[in-house]
């Protein structure tokens, strides 16, 4: 499985059939977690992490996730470039998880006093922000199904809704020099699935925006960027982020993040 398969491939797990990870696929992870990069700076540590249920560990803490024994946990700093880089850095890790037949899924919430923060501390500046569990995927239950809908989690917003070209006027070209990349990035997991990432092409810049959707926008921001950025390495393409001091007003309440020049 190479990069854009394990892109169009991931989906959000919250059903596991509760077999713990062997030492050969935590190895496989944790060198993904060491390997892991991000251009954006911040602070940001993963862990992976077993739980054991005879040590009162409850798998069902969090509802909506079952029979998930290891775990994935994302502390970080609380900045910007702490929300990009925790993004853009664990969803490489995801991906991975992906190519070796595991499922994953994302879940931010505050977790102070929860199982995930017992007998553990973070590194100064940081803080237990964003969990996943990994394991093998078990059938779908109702539940799962119900959130899959609710939230609209197999649907995306169209290309031309998110991207642009010409000062917003026109929607940027699905077979152009960015179409795939851009497309990778559509198909990202975002919170509620609320897809806050927008871009403008400028001839061999990209320029980088999102809508603020609530607090976790800017973490979407980086698992989108993940995947730009992913599809562009495969395709041979080693450009740089930056942010520019002309980078074009955007419209509405629209943010302004990075720009990618080729």
């Amino acid at each position: 499985m190479n990069i854009l398969e394990a892109i169009k491939t991931r989906r959000s797990v919250r059903s596991y059939n509760g077999e713990a990870l062997s030492e050969s696929l935590k190895e496989s992870l944790n060198k993904a977690i060491v390997e892991s990069y991000s251009p954006f700076g911040g602070n940001v540590s993963i862990y992976l992490k077993g739980f054991d249920k005879r040590e009162g560990y409850k798998p069902s803490t969090y509802g909506v996730i079952k029979g998930a024994s290891d775990f994935f946990l994302i502390s970080m700093g609380d900045d910007e470039a702490s929300a990009l880089s925790a993004g853009f850095r664990f969803e490489q890790v995801v991906l991975k998880a992906t190519e070796l037949g595991l499922g994953t899924c994302w879940i931010a919430a505050t977790f102070k006093g929860s199982d995930f923060e017992r007998g553990d501390s973070w590194r100064a500046g940081e803080e237990l922000r964003v969990i996943s569990p990994v394991g093998f995927v078990s059938n779908q239950r109702l539940i799962e199904k119900i959130t899959r809908m609710t939230f609209g989690s197999s649907k995306r917003k169209p290309f031309d809704e998110l991207f642009f070209t010409d000062n917003f006027k026109l929607p940027a070209e699905e077979k152009g020099r960015f179409g795939e990349s851009l497309e990778m990035m559509r198909l990202a997991p975002s919170s509620t699935n609320s897809q806050p990432w927008r871009a403008l092409v400028d001839g061999d810049v990209v320029h980088f925006y999102y809508k603020p959707k609530s607090k976790l926008s800017v973490i979407d921001c980086g698992i989108g960027l993940c995947h730009f950025y992913e599809t562009e390495l495969y395709n041979g393409n080693a450009g740089t982020f930056h942010k520019s001091e002309n980078a074009p007003a955007a419209p509405e309440n629209w943010k302004y993040l990075y720009s990618y020049i080729i």
